[in-house]
């Protein structure tokens, strides 16, 4: 993996509708802007990308979840995204996001039973992504259906990859819909 930078932002909303919140509502998403080793080829064999894949879900986990400055099992939400270079293609970061990227980012979560919420798509420097976020243990909590949008002003180049994952450390401020409550939660099939 030719990693060429790291980019970390943490998000704090304190009141919405002129209303303070209890608590701020914290997300925090890790950001890494590599090259794409198949910018411009196709290839069959996209192993080294899911390769990476595996070692980013660890190291943005890890950095995300520092950011909030919280331990790991307070994590309420994640999500994971991607933005392909003019180079490359939508596979590229399906290949990053899906095989093995899941399985560290859950470890860096403590648990992670729900599925983890994605998006890819293909755009130029400074090219904007919501990272769909979800409740990690369950995905029927409503109250945690959101995203975080985040970009990048000098990335992606024509042949580079930007991987993100995000965090939080609740759901979305005054969330009223209705659906499971986090008090509610088993944690045992990803849904409830």
């Amino acid at each position: 993996m030719k990693l060429r930078k790291i980019v970390t932002v943490v998000e704090e909303t304190f009141s919405e509708m002129d209303r303070v919140l209890d608590h701020p509502v914290r997300k925090a998403a890790c950001c890494a802007v590599i090259a794409n080793p198949f910018a411009g080829v196709y290839a069959e064999d996209l192993s080294e990308l899911i390769a990476t894949g595996e070692t980013l879900g660890g190291l943005l986990g890890q950095r995300a979840v520092s950011a909030l400055g919280i331990e790991p099992g307070q994590i309420e939400s994640y999500g994971k995204a991607a933005i392909v270079g003019s180079e490359g293609e939508l596979e590229h970061a399906a290949a990053l996001l899906h095989p093995k990227l899941g399985a560290p980012l859950r470890k860096a979560v403590e648990k992670g039973a729900a599925l983890v919420p994605s998006a890819k798509k293909r755009g130029g420097m400074g090219a904007l992504i919501d990272i769909p976020l979800g409740h990690k243990d369950a995905a029927f909590v409503r109250s945690h259906f959101d995203a975080m949008e985040v970009r990048i002003p000098d990335a992606p180049r024509a042949g580079e990859i930007v991987v993100a994952v995000a965090v939080t450390d609740s759901g979305r401020p005054l969330p009223r819909i209705g659906g499971l409550a986090v008090s509610e939660i088993k944690g045992e099939d990803g849904l409830r």
